[in-house]
């Protein structure tokens, strides 16, 4: 029971620390044990590097594979802190992903990402901002957006914001390149996102 109490605190302490997006309060974490060195990728507003250690398999395998439906698809599941770009029912990438927070202690409510399918209704490139987080302020960065449903949104965050771990304020958090493949070689109004249950 005390364990959970100081899990509980140590989430809160982070999310206050941490705000960004129509999402956000995340904490650093390392990805993964695997070497897979991103050196080459261009560095976001001064963002710290990207991990070294981050391993996109890791998060394919958490997946499945096929999900038997023709077009794109963007699958996610907060349960297995994962994203999965499918094409005519073929998984072609995947990525870490988190998604909203059991309660947002800012906001006084809960701010669990909404399951269901939903349509990209707008995309949005580098320099996306939120209207409404930091709270009364709004302008947290909130790279390569990708909206599809009420504010809740796809997009990119530093690695060291990365954690295996919901604890945004709705929206889905992925790596900068993550979000910015899928916005600008995969997504397109109209791409289906499903988000699974949690």
């Amino acid at each position: 029971m005390r364990g959970n109490q100081l899990w509980k605190i140590f989430l809160l302490f982070m999310f206050a620390l941490l705000t960004s997006c129509a999402t956000t309060g995340e904490q650093s974490s390392r990805m993964s044990d695997n070497d897979n060195p991103n050196t080459d990728l261009p560095l976001y507003h001064g963002q710290a590097p990207y991990s070294l250690s981050y391993n996109e398999e890791r998060f394919k395998q958490r997946l499945p594979q096929d999900i038997g439906e023709g077009g794109k698809t963007i699958l996610v599941d907060p349960n297995a802190f994962a994203w999965g770009a499918y094409e005519d029912g073929k998984l072609v990438r995947a990525g870490i992903a988190t998604a909203g927070a059991e309660y947002c202690p800012d906001e006084g409510r809960p701010c669990k990402t909404h399951s269901g399918t939903y349509r990209i209704y707008k995309i949005g490139g580098e320099g996306c901002v939120s209207r409404t987080y930091p709270i009364g302020k709004g302008g947290a960065l909130m790279p390569y957006c990708m909206f599809f449903r009420d504010g809740e949104s796809l997009h990119g965050s530093p690695d060291q914001m990365m954690a295996e771990a919901n604890i945004s304020h709705g929206c889905v958090h992925m790596r900068i390149p993550d979000a910015e493949w899928l916005s600008s070689n995969f997504a397109s109004i109209g791409t289906k996102v499903v988000i699974r249950p949690y």
